[in-house]
């Protein structure tokens, strides 16, 4: 008797549907990157309890011809590729032919389409069975409604979060199509509610701000780089505006949203030492670029790539961040931080449109936001703040105004924040931790800390950098042992360690010796830096030698400088403002903390009730 058989169609299909289409989220994705294949402008999203009972994906693309309707439910039925050439030249979202046919496995689907605008073709299916078949009429377009997912899978429901965290992902995957696509206008409802719109009127910067607010819009820098393979152009965070996770970074590749650890490393990679450990940026990267380079065919759900000459674009990206960050005055303002930590009530960010022309809207604006308010995860993910934009397309000339108002916003926050670093002249110190200093412009406070740390960080990485064969002696060996999986991977490294002038020398099975070490070992740390190194390497395998530069000398710069509670007197206090001065970045230590703050000599006024804020300012 044979042991190998063939899997019946039905029960392929339900495997394949456990690749593609995981929760609701994953239904919303493929069908509304079907309707943007279809040259959709207009795409409309309905889901009833975070699409849970139903989805409804309404766009006014090019339809489907009558006679393909139902092989469109066909497994690997496209109209994407057709040949072997076709599958490596893929410039559309979708192209496997695999999301009809696995949603209509584990689902109810109902669809309507015309090409025409004048006949339609009108389906149902149940479980991968054709129930019936009609013809009707519709717009030119295609509307297919999603009802009981999984309804023949129950075991799958129970991996289901609860609708607060599907509803997120729901909005968080709208958000990332519409920063791939400003073009489309884009729609998402839930239980009749609004919860995003997009004007879809081809603005980049608008459609980041209409998801991030204008409060995080006015924070993000512009870069742009590109060489004879890729153009890079995009907008990132001003150091001061992180995340507590990478959610908020967004890589568009051709207008597909992707995950790619490389480029989400090369984004974090431009700040240096900006960054404070553990932070990330709010980043948009749009990448184009010739689709021959670029192998989507390599992960079901098409968000996992695989990239030509990958590290050069993660060079040309972090290149493009740096060179954006670096220009820049990175002084955060005392104030606005203080105002962040005495707001224990937490609030939407949300832009300050005039929406005076838009008062029929604006009830439907509020039950969006209390809907919003009721919204939480267990990811930190972006909704989008829920704006009726429907008058803007009516009134070109206002949707114009409001660009430029948005423009010139970004540009007056850029020119009144960006200054050079100032002149200090030094006051005190207080509470043997922070140095007080003024300037023509205000007071400063400064971290010696953090200060010491970057002026010892820009020393160390010329040193570290330079390699110089300058050793220390020790006089009692250092011995250290490692397991074998451990020491197989430092002897493939001994070239890397010698590059920070660190020998090690083999004592035996899985055994190392050191005699000397560099002469910028601290004094008494020489095993414990020693062990650190090694470390980092061991951690990151793939380290390169100017990051392995780098993490030497971050470390070295926070062993060797003063700590808090250390008293300087008048004399070390403006030397260590003198060499902060000096150096390349004074605004961050190498961990990414800020070294100063400021006090404006208008925050001084404020606070002394000098000048006082008017009812209007305050409203606002």
């Amino acid at each position: 008797m044979s042991t190998i058989y063939e899997l019946s169609e039905e029960l392929a299909n339900k495997i394949a549907a456990g690749e593609v289409i995981e929760r609701p989220a994953s239904v919303v994705k493929e069908l509304v990157e079907n309707s943007i294949d279809a040259h959709a402008t207009q795409i409309e999203v309905a889901v009833e309890d975070a699409g849970m009972k139903s989805i409804s994906i309404i766009d006014n693309g090019d339809g489907i011809a009558e006679d393909d309707v139902e092989l469109a439910f066909h497994r690997n039925a496209t109209s994407k590729i057709q040949s072997t050439k076709d599958l490596f030249n893929i410039s559309t979202l979708g192209f496997r032919g695999e999301a009809l046919a696995s949603i209509v496995s584990v689902a109810k689907v109902e669809l309507l389409t015309s090409t025409d605008g004048a006949t339609a073709t009108k389906v149902n299916y149940e479980g991968n069975n054709l129930i019936s078949r009609q013809t009707s009429a519709r717009p030119k377009g295609t509307t297919i409604v999603v009802e009981n997912l999984f309804f023949n899978t129950p075991a799958r429901l129970k991996y289901m979060k609860s609708q607060n965290t599907e509803l997120n992902k729901i909005v968080d995957i709208i958000n990332r199509l519409s920063l791939g696509h400003p073009e489309i206008a884009f729609t998402l409802k839930n239980n009749g509610k609004n919860l995003v719109r997009t004007s879809g009127n081809d603005n980049f910067e608008q459609a980041i701000a209409g998801i991030y607010g204008r409060t995080i819009a006015t924070k993000l820098v512009k870069f742009e780089a590109e060489n004879l393979d890729y153009q890079v152009t995009g907008y990132t965070s001003l150091p001061e505006l992180t995340r507590a996770n990478r959610n908020y970074i967004s890589v568009i590749l051709n207008g597909r949203f992707i995950k790619n650890y490389n480029l989400t490393r090369a984004i974090i990679s431009g700040y240096g030492s900006k960054l404070m450990i553990g932070r990330f940026p709010v980043t948009v990267l749009s990448i184009k670029m010739d689709p021959i380079l670029v192998d989507v065919n390599v992960h079901p759900t098409k968000q996992e790539v695989r990239l030509s000459k990958e590290n050069e674009l993660a060079n040309l990206v972090s290149g493009a961040i740096d060179k954006a960050i670096s220009s820049l005055n990175l002084i955060p303002d005392a104030m606005e931080n203080l105002q962040k930590t005495r707001n224990t009530t937490p609030k939407a960010e949300a832009m300050p449109i005039d929406l005076s022309y838009q008062k029929e809207s604006a009830p439907e604006i509020n039950e969006v936001q209390e809907t919003e308010a009721k919204i939480t995860s267990d990811v930190e993910i972006p909704v989008t703040e829920a704006v009726d934009t429907k008058p803007i397309f009516d009134n070109p000339e206002r949707l114009k105004k409001w660009d430029e108002r948005l423009k010139e916003e970004m540009n007056n926050d850029s020119e009144n924040e960006y200054r050079k670093f100032p002149q200090l002249l030094y006051i005190g110190q207080a509470h043997g931790t922070y140095l007080i200093a003024e300037s023509d412009d205000g007071i400063y406070l400064i971290d010696q800390h953090a200060a010491q740390e970057r002026v010892n960080y820009e020393k160390y990485r010329k040193e570290i950098g330079e390699v110089k064969r300058d050793q220390q002696k020790l006089l009692v060996p250092i011995v250290l042992d490692y397991p074998n999986s451990d020491s197989l991977l430092i002897n493939d490294k001994i070239e890397l360690f010698e590059e920070l002038g660190l020998y090690l020398q083999n004592f035996g099975q899985n055994s190392y010796m050191i005699q000397s070490h560099p002469t910028w070992f601290k004094k008494g740390q020489e095993e414990d830096t020693t062990r650190e190194l090694i470390d980092y390497v061991l951690n990151d395998k793939n380290i390169s030698i100017a990051k392995f530069r780098e993490q030497a000398a971050i470390m070295m710069s926070c062993k060797r400088a003063i700590k808090a509670n250390h008293h300087l007197d008048e004399q070390q206090g403006r030397e260590l403002l003198k060499r902060l001065a000096e150096v390349k970045n004074p605004f961050n230590c190498p961990h990414g903390r800020p070294v100063l703050v400021q006090f404006t000599q208008k925050d001084l006024e404020k606070m002394f009730k000098r000048i006082q804020d008017s009812h209007e300012s305050r409203n606002l």
